[in-house]
């Protein structure tokens, strides 16, 4: 008998200390950050300049240090969390993370799923070529392979607006990657011959190559678009903070250093 109750005993001492470690799931998150002064912000590491892994391991970027900025104004820990991209909603609805904010472009697809905060960065889709594969036009795609991200506004983009780039491309389908490292690897390789993706990271990324006049970026008529932060419908309270924390951000001039420090001038 004592055995059993020794071994009932234990049991549900594990099954306590599993529920304390557990997130607690509520429809307002703020009480819950607010308490454990941290909070959990889903990204794609490998998403340069927005949020990425230095060679020392290290995560670093823009949204990086702007969510850290924002969060300080509230004693609150950005603890950062590499995800699936193409999975970012669902993480975010089963309360594995807080937020989304990692160069997450603002979509009439995505608002139907998420809550966004205030707009705090414009960005473009371009495409990315070599200039030795003679790209000089969007129609220079012509039967030759088209990367994109899986889940990105690029993808999305390009469905969107279907005449612009979609039809020349090879079976008008392009192939899908789950990094944009992976598409440039492609490219360089000459087994894709061109990346549709974000401004943001194409710049810095041809910029920081041995050889950046190797590369050509084009831009066309796709409609510019907004980043901003998402979260569950239910976090009000946390979207009026972040936004909240943009404003003084703007005023004590942390987002203009920012961006001059991430992208060598301020942007719109």
């Amino acid at each position: 008998m004592m055995k059993r109750l020794w071994t009932f005993l234990v049991l549900v001492l594990a099954v306590g200390l599993a529920a304390g470690c557990a997130r607690t799931k509520a429809a307002e998150s703020w009480p819950r950050i607010k308490q454990d002064k941290k909070v959990v912000i889903g990204l794609d590491d490998t998403f340069v300049p927005m949020g990425f892994r230095q060679k020392n391991g290290q995560l670093a970027g823009y949204d990086i240090d702007l969510a850290k900025a924002v969060f300080k104004l509230y004693g609150v820990k950005a603890d950062f969390q590499p995800i699936e991209w193409s999975m970012k909603e669902t993480e975010m609805k089963n309360q594995t993370i807080d937020l989304i904010w990692n160069g997450y472009s603002v979509t009439p697809e995505r608002k139907k799923q998420v809550a966004f905060s205030d707009d705090y960065l414009v960005n473009h889709q371009i495409l990315v070529t070599k200039v030795k594969d003679n790209v000089t036009k969007l129609s220079d795609m012509a039967g030759k392979s088209l990367g994109v991200q899986t889940g990105s506004s690029g993808a999305a983009a390009l469905d969107g607006q279907p005449k612009l780039l979609k039809r020349y491309i090879k079976n008008q389908t392009p192939v899908l990657y789950d990094t944009f490292n992976e598409a440039f690897l492609d490219l360089n390789a000459g087994r894709i011959q061109g990346i549709f993706m974000d401004e943001v990271y194409a710049r810095y990324y041809v910029a920081h190559q041995s050889d950046p006049k190797a590369y050509r970026i084009l831009t066309g008529d796709f409609d510019a678009e907004a980043f901003a932060v998402g979260m569950r419908k239910s976090d009000t309270v946390l979207r009026e903070k972040i936004n909240a924390g943009f404003k003084v951000l703007k005023q004590n001039g942390t987002v203009a250093k920012l961006q001059k420090k991430w992208f060598g001038a301020v942007q719109q």
